[in-house]
């Protein structure tokens, strides 16, 4: 069973900045993870979507795989925001993104995802589910590899 509020730490040799970033703007979130283009409307109440990509498209994706809603927006240090895969049917879930400066050129990136009442949503943000990605794993991992190496970790 998967648990309903699931808690990932990376730390990364890359400025807040960077990774906040790399969290927020299309020209980042489409060199890693599901590399979907990504909209937000950084203020309370914005929009947030995440476009399908070509390959997701012609495997019957709609054109926005993932919305929500912006809660709170303090860059580059914390964005909190409802968080919906479409495809999947369930309902919003709320996920918050804490970057916070260490020494020596690191940052610690915790992402904290609740998942309440959402089962399927949880089973593949945790990597459970069968051919859809090693969920926020496989994404921070790859998003580490792309900020400190300039390379994804596929391709």
């Amino acid at each position: 069973m998967t648990d309903t509020v699931q808690v990932y730490r990376v730390y990364i040799r890359a400025a807040p900045q960077a990774i906040w970033d790399a969290i927020t703007k299309p020209e980042w979130s489409m060199r890693y993870g599901y590399q979907c283009p990504v909209d937000y409307d950084l203020r309370p109440g914005g929009t947030f979507q995440a476009q399908a990509t070509e390959a997701m498209r012609s495997r019957g994706a709609p054109e926005v795989v993932v919305d929500g809603e912006v809660i709170e927006a303090d860059p580059p240090h914390r964005l909190v925001q409802t968080w919906r895969a479409v495809y999947m049917g369930e309902g919003f879930t709320r996920l918050t993104y804490e970057i916070e400066e260490q020494d020596g050129g690191v940052s610690k990136l915790t992402v904290t995802h609740d998942v309440t009442g959402a089962p399927q949503t949880a089973a593949q943000l945790a990597g459970e589910i069968e051919g859809a990605g090693g969920g926020w794993s496989e994404v921070l991992g790859d998003l580490k590899t792309l900020l400190e190496t300039g390379k994804p970790l596929y391709g």
